[in-house]
């Protein structure tokens, strides 16, 4: 194996001995804590640099190539993507095609409301405000690249309205694919995979012309910190004649960082990310005068199984199905006990509450009206898996865990006279968003529910032009951009379900027409 790039000096400190769920690890430090580089001899040379490889990444690299410039992508993982090609393919566009034809009123107003409303107000309003001019043109700009969609939307909790398409193979693939096949088609790119990020180059005058990083890289997830524990692959340095762009995504599975931001999460805490989702890029912008935005706020989607590792192939049931179709239960009453449509942060902590000490997991059902709403893919496989079981009967399902029978079957009864009258008088769940269905039509569809680590909310301070923004002179740093998940302030305190493509895409091309 290799080492860490050799302009990375380790002289002023040797360790870092971090605690983490009461053992010692010890830590090589002054990876992170070294000075950005000047004066490196560089290997290869490129117009752009773009840091990751899932939605943001993509899109930004499509339109640097589009402008003829020499771009390179470099992912850290064996494989593209990142988060982006195993997510639920949900992509919100307020003011769609699909709504004027329903005749569904929305607005760029009602859509930045509601993403304030979840976000606790803390949202920076004008990048919110880009979404929303520009999340239509994101839309046809994947269409133009080959993804393709459901024709009919989904009602994500915490929206108003229906506003959000679904990929056509329910999954963030039906759009990274598409559009990565493209990419690498274009003349003048190149894309490296295993390749790892590992400093920034900068010029005397603070401008960010390259970035260090180590080719042929394993990473490796039984370390503690493969960012600063991992010394393998080949260093290699690379200029960036224009610009370097990061695409980096958040740091769920940073077992160090994320307990740093809030010390209740424990190294065990699961997470729907992928093992890779981890700090180190972020960390460097910081060391560079990045602003930190908003980096503690970090959001569990609430749909996750606890019977599966991360996001699973239960997680979608929930998130189009037994949520907005159907109810959540608490098994040691047998009634509901919050909005199934309400925002990611509202239902979450609803949920942990019934999950209490004792691991009391919340049950998510719904009939098979609903069941026939979903793409096969978002049931056949958790139904395989032994995660979503299949009742001819309520009172089997009550019987199966362990639920009052009689109580359980009287808020069935009490719910479907809600979605009838149109109107939930308990908890306010928007019942004209539930298309008539009742939980009424046998077989009956259930599976234990908890929430997981799904999404950093905070990072990097971008401006509407995706421009990094330096902390002492409040301008952006000269030849750095950034979009999506490593970036903050646009979702503010919590983020409304599929408006993290609309971001990624969004702020990727901003970024790439900005270069």
């Amino acid at each position: 194996m290799g080492s860490v790039h050799p302009e990375i000096n380790h002289g002023r400190r040797d360790l870092i001995k971090l605690g983490a769920a009461g053992m010692g690890v010890v830590l090589l430090g002054e990876q992170a804590l070294a000075e950005p580089k000047k004066g490196v001899k560089f290997d290869e040379e490129y117009d752009v640099i773009i840091v990751g490889s899932g939605f943001a990444g993509i899109a930004c690299g499509i339109k640097c190539a589009e402008k003829g410039y020499k771009t390179l992508m470099i992912e850290k993982m064996g494989r593209i993507g990142g988060n982006s090609v195993i997510n639920g393919g949900i992509f919100c566009v307020p003011q769609n095609d699909l709504q004027k034809k329903a005749g569904i009123k929305d607005s760029n107003e009602l859509f930045i409301a509601d993403c304030m409303k979840a976000g606790l107000g803390i949202n920076h309003k004008e990048l919110l405000e880009t979404l929303a001019k520009r999340a239509h043109e994101t839309y046809q700009f994947t269409l133009k690249y080959g993804a393709k969609y459901l024709d009919s939307l989904v009602h994500e909790g915490g929206h108003s309205v229906p506003r959000t398409y679904q990929t056509a193979v329910g999954s963030g693939a039906g759009i990274v694919l598409p559009l990565m096949e493209r990419f690498e088609k274009m003349a003048g790119v190149a894309l490296k995979t295993r390749t790892k990020f590992d400093d920034f180059v900068m010029d005397d005058a603070g401008r960010v012309i390259g970035i260090l990083a180590r080719e042929d890289y394993r990473f490796d997830s039984k370390l503690f910190s493969d960012d600063l524990e991992n010394q393998g692959g080949t260093p290699k340095a690379f200029k960036a004649t224009k610009a370097v762009m990061l695409a980096s995504g958040g740091f769920c599975q940073d077992k160090y960082y994320r307990a740093v931001q809030d010390p209740r999460l424990t190294p065990s805490t699961d997470s729907t990310n992928h093992p890779g989702a981890t700090a180190g890029v972020l960390l460097k912008a910081f060391g560079i005068g990045a602003v930190p935005v908003q980096v503690s706020w970090i959001q569990f989607g609430p749909w996750a199984c606890p019977d599966e590792k991360g996001f699973g192939v239960g997680s979608m049931f929930n998130v189009n199905a037994s949520f907005r179709y159907g109810i959540s239960v608490d098994p040691k009453t047998g009634k509901r006990y919050m909005n199934e449509l309400a925002d990611r942060k509202i239902r979450a902590d609803h949920m942990f509450a019934v999950i209490g000490k004792d691991e009391n997991y919340p049950i998510n059902l719904c009939d098979s009206q609903a069941i026939e709403r979903l793409l096969p893919d978002h049931y056949e496989k958790a139904l395989k898996a032994g995660i979503l079981k299949k009742f001819n009967t309520l009172e089997e399902l009550a019987q199966q865990y362990k639920m009052p029978v009689e109580a359980f079957k009287k808020t069935v009864t009490d719910y479907n006279s809600y979605v009838k009258a149109g109107k939930d008088p308990e908890f306010g769940k928007p019942t004209n968003m539930v298309d008539g269905i009742t939980l009424s039509k046998a077989p009956f569809y259930a599976m234990r529910g908890t929430p997981k680590l799904h999404h950093t909310m905070g990072g990097l301070q971008i401006n509407t032009q995706a421009q990094v923004i330096h902390s002492k002179t409040h301008q952006p740093i000269p030849g750095l951009y950034a979009a999506g998940e490593v970036t903050g302030g646009v979702h503010g305190a919590s983020r409304l379900g599929s408006v993290a493509i609309t971001d990624c895409l969004t702020f990727g091309m901003i970024a790439g027409e900005n270069i």
